[in-house]
């Protein structure tokens, strides 16, 4: 089950769910839209490794924006800071964005119950597209979870996105055991 504008509020009110800042016209029938934060960031090498610490070089958006291009994943991340202490969030690329040819996550839509934290996203455009600090870039949607929850991500000792950020976060796949 979908949370409702309506529950949203609710649940923000319980602090169940925290999103910073929070702007009342940024909440949608069942959704809440999130912005593109100054700071995008890129791989330096062409060729990743899922056993090697990959490093990003970062940088921020020009006032007059910035031209994604095919073929390159950029790391973005929301200027909101959020934390849902009981619902499971997925962010979701708002529709505009979408007929833009802009993706905003790869495979990581949903976070987990104790995510507190910016949002990483994964960019990535079908053709070059200017893009801008601040504009709507995806919306985060609320599910109801079934049952108790053991340990919350925030609490997970080997939780590898906890660390509170304004700036986008590399892969920590390396740091698994495989």
């Amino acid at each position: 089950m979908i949370l409702s504008d309506k529950r949203i509020l609710e649940e923000i009110e319980k602090g169940h769910i925290i999103i910073e800042p929070f702007y009342r016209e940024n909440l949608g029938t069942n959704s809440y839209d999130v912005h593109l934060g100054k700071h995008l960031a890129t791989y330096k090498s062409r060729v990743l490794d899922a056993k090697a610490h990959n490093e990003i070089d970062h940088f921020e958006i020009p006032k007059e924006g910035f031209v994604l291009q095919p073929n390159t994943l950029y790391l973005g991340v929301t200027v909101e800071y959020t934390e849902t202490h009981k619902h499971v969030p997925f962010l979701e690329g708002k529709s505009s964005t979408g007929r833009l040819g802009i993706d905003i996550h790869a495979t990581a839509g949903k976070g987990d119950v104790g995510f507190c934290n910016t949002w990483t996203l994964e960019i990535s455009c079908a053709q070059p597209v200017r893009i801008y600090a601040g504009m709507p870039i995806g919306q985060l949607i609320y599910f109801v979870v079934e049952g108790e929850i053991e340990t919350l991500y925030n609490t997970k000792g080997n939780a590898k996105y906890n660390n509170p950020t304004t700036r986008p976060v590399e892969s920590m796949m390396w740091k698994n055991q495989f």
